[in-house]
């Protein structure tokens, strides 16, 4: 186990709380290896009869995962890198497929990573605090942790456009697209945990009293020109459409994807595209890792870490520079299937 991750029981619940809140709780191996551990030991233990996740001191509930680490294994071998999402990956199935209610707090940062440990879980509770994304796109990796499946299914085409741009949403909007099933003011929170683990089988209950209407969500204001801009498949022809309509969000937009890796980003919109049509998330896990696994290694996720974490000059050069030059074959290869042994798997 690691003093990263918080493991008690309360009342009858189980509490898993993430405690490494210099890095905003963001998930290493071991991190995600003493979760699984946990969730295991729960499962069949009559006295937990739900499960809380949440974060201890800090200003985020998870902001991803360690990606310093990722780029400086995949400078190398990708032997950590791979590793790290083999694991990672496996606690996001195990979430997935958990039987009993499991509760994630998305009370502040909850990105990547932290998107992955939510989005799994029965009740996910937005607050005034969350400031939810997924900006790979911005570093050169892809949105993984199960974003192929959960953002493919969200409504019109607000999946496609928040892999894209990484758009950051609060709580309200977040609960307006379904992403969190309550919002609830950050003050409430302890005494709502506190109610849960006495009685857990009471947390619709519980949740419904707790819940506060939340503000008006400022992404449906957009969801008409959202909807038809983010319309195409292609994402050469989701520029086009925004060039093109030359209003001021548009524009805006245009500029944000401007500095996004175009491998990346149509890397994600190829993701979302497979993710709809899978059967069961062990087939997204699996299609995940295999992008994983090739994309670590590559070029652009390098460059990204690089200009945006470690010399922090927020100047990227891409390879391939621009959309047209990544092609098909590209593409084809980055979703590659891996030979039958370096393959993910479930846990058994």
């Amino acid at each position: 186990m690691t003093d990263d991750i918080l493991t008690f029981t309360e009342g009858k619940a189980g509490r898993i709380r993430l405690n490494r809140p210099k890095a905003i709780h963001a998930l290493t191996t071991d991190m995600c290896e003493a979760i699984t551990e946990q969730l295991i030991a729960w499962r069949d233990d009559p006295s937990v009869e739900a499960i809380l996740i949440d974060h201890a001191e800090g200003r985020g509930f998870c902001a991803g995962g360690d990606i310093r680490m990722l780029a400086d294994s995949g400078a190398k071998d990708g032997v950590e890198a791979r590793e790290f999402f083999h694991t990672e990956y496996r606690m996001n199935h195990l979430l997935f497929t958990y039987m009993k209610p499991l509760v994630a707090f998305m009370d502040g940062i909850t990105m990547g990573g932290g998107v992955g440990l939510s989005q799994p879980c029965q009740y996910r509770i937005a607050t005034e605090n969350t400031r939810f994304a997924m900006p790979e796109t911005g570093i050169g990796l892809f949105p993984d942790v199960g974003a192929g499946w959960y953002l493919s299914r969200l409504p019109g085409r607000t999946g496609q456009f928040l892999v894209l741009t990484g758009a950051r949403l609060d709580g309200a909007e977040c609960r307006a697209l379904g992403l969190a099933t309550h919002y609830v003011e950050s003050d409430k929170l302890e005494a709502l945990k506190d109610a849960i683990a006495a009685d857990p089988q009471s947390i619709d209950t519980l949740l419904t009293e707790a819940e506060s209407e939340a503000p008006d969500a400022r992404i449906l204001a957009n969801r008409e020109a959202i909807d038809t801009l983010f319309a195409p498949d292609r994402y050469e022809d989701i520029l086009a459409a925004l060039e093109a309509d030359g209003g001021e969000w548009a524009k805006k937009e245009l500029e944000t994807l401007s500095g996004k890796s175009p491998q990346t980003c149509k890397v994600a919109l190829e993701l979302l595209r497979q993710g709809a049509r899978h059967k069961d998330f062990a087939q997204e896990m699996r299609v995940e890792y295999r992008v994983a696994s090739h994309v670590v290694q590559r070029h652009d996720f390098l460059e990204g870490v690089r200009a945006v974490i470690v010399d922090k000059d927020n100047a990227p050069q891409w390879n391939p520079a621009t959309p047209e030059s990544v092609t098909e074959g590209l593409i084809t290869d980055i979703f590659a299937p891996l030979s039958v042994d370096e393959e993910w798997t479930p846990l058994r």
